[in-house]
């Protein structure tokens, strides 16, 4: 694993010498002049040049075994972050989760020495990876572009989305006002209500001439509306109604129409309402741009909804997030399913649930340093893991499921 270490500078520089003999040694080897059977080299030269390729071979194998025995003498600093169930402190000091013993597992079949550094916050520890304070980082990174700028990604190991948590105890008024003034609600609305001016249009052109409280410009085009909206809501019908044969057919029509239109609008309202109390007033993202919605800053979450042009109040991490759901600061709040689905079980139980969707698409991996040596064979070593048996095993021991890529 001569990759994995860096050397003193003497050492270096009695490599690179001996690297030199061996290739000048090599290289006179394949010149023409050089070859055992031409007649440019005397037989004293070849025997000097055996003597030289011993000489450098001698030197040249020992180097190359201290190399590799320092190489896995080294102690890798792997940085990692408190992110149930990925990665987890225990009481003792030690560490455990989901993405910490997938590097364990790595590190046991790669003979790496390595020693765990925990962090603040992800922040810290990208940029710690970034300026090489730490070899590698390990706990529920997500992949995203702006971060790939400065660190290296290994292959994922886990593919989520984004989850959503709403407080359970929500408040009723406030989802019947919300239902209320939905882009749905209105559009509804203003639906009946220009079908109606349609046929009081309709009931005008017939009646105009011949009913005298239709009679008029805009005084009788007013009438007819208003007898049109009163048809629909059944009240007050027969009073004023159109008098001539034309006029009435559509009356009668309308007056059987708006039975139905009013029948679907109330059952369309009166379900949506229903809903709203028993499962609450957000139910997927588009729901989302009518709330108020909290996320952790700096985060996927964060950046997704920005993306999205969505306002979003930032927590500085999930628990204070989940707090203020929980005392009705907010409505909604975004985070990594998974993250969130495990703290909502283990702390907010009974206050706060998890929506039964997910959105965007999240993928965990490692993080390296930019042109890491350990790159190559961490990607090949990931792939090798996530595809064992144990691996799907410990997802769904942990979080119920096997999604992993």
């Amino acid at each position: 694993m001569n990759f994995l270490h860096q050397f003193s500078r003497g050492s270096r520089l009695q490599s690179a010498s001996q690297d030199t003999q061996c290739r000048e040694v090599i290289g006179r080897k394949d010149d023409p002049r050089a070859r055992f059977g031409g007649t440019s080299v005397s037989r004293l030269h070849r025997i000097i040049l055996y003597s030289v390729l011993i000489s450098v071979l001698v030197h040249c194998v020992p180097t190359l075994h201290a190399e590799e025995a320092a190489a896995q003498e080294r102690e890798l600093v792997v940085a990692t972050k408190v992110a149930p169930p990925f990665a987890m402190k225990q009481p003792d000091g030690g560490w455990t989760g989901i993405s910490l013993a997938l590097w364990k597992r790595i590190a046991e079949e790669e003979h790496l020495r390595f020693r765990l550094v925990e962090t603040d916050s992800i922040s810290d520890l990208l940029h710690g990876v970034a300026n090489g304070s730490f070899d590698a980082g390990v706990a529920a990174i997500t992949v995203t572009a702006a971060r790939a700028r400065g660190v290296d990604f290994t292959q994922p190991f886990y593919n989520t989305g984004l989850g959503i948590a709403v407080p359970i105890n929500e408040d009723p008024w406030r989802s019947i006002g919300q239902a209320l003034l939905s882009f749905g609600f209105i559009q509804a609305v203003g639906a009946l209500l220009g079908l109606a001016m349609t046929v009081g249009f309709v009931i005008w052109m017939f009646e105009r001439r011949k009913t005298e409280h239709f009679a008029g410009g805009a005084k009788g085009l007013g009438s007819s509306f208003w007898w049109s909206t009163l048809a629909m809501t059944q009240a007050g019908a027969a009073q004023n109604a159109p008098a001539t044969l034309p006029g009435r057919i559509v009356a009668m029509g309308w007056m059987i129409a708006s039975v139905i239109a009013i029948a679907v609008f109330t059952a369309g309202i009166t379900s949506t309402l229903t809903r709203r109390e028993l499962e609450g007033s957000v139910h997927g993202f588009d729901d989302l741009r009518i709330v108020r919605v909290g996320a952790v800053a700096a985060s996927a979450a964060t950046d997704y909804l920005a993306r999205q042009r969505l306002p979003v109040r930032r927590y500085p991490d999930v628990e204070s997030g989940l707090a203020a759901l929980r005392r009705g600061e907010l409505d909604a709040f975004v985070h990594d399913k998974p993250l969130l689905t495990w703290i909502v079980r283990n702390e907010f139980t009974g206050q706060v649930r998890i929506v039964d969707t997910s959105f965007s698409s999240e993928n965990y991996a490692i993080v390296l340093p930019k042109n890491s040596a350990l790159r190559s064979s961490l990607d090949l070593a990931v792939l090798d893991q996530v595809e064992g048996g144990w691996w799907q095993q410990t997802l769904f021991e942990t979080l119920g499921a096997n999604r992993s890529r």
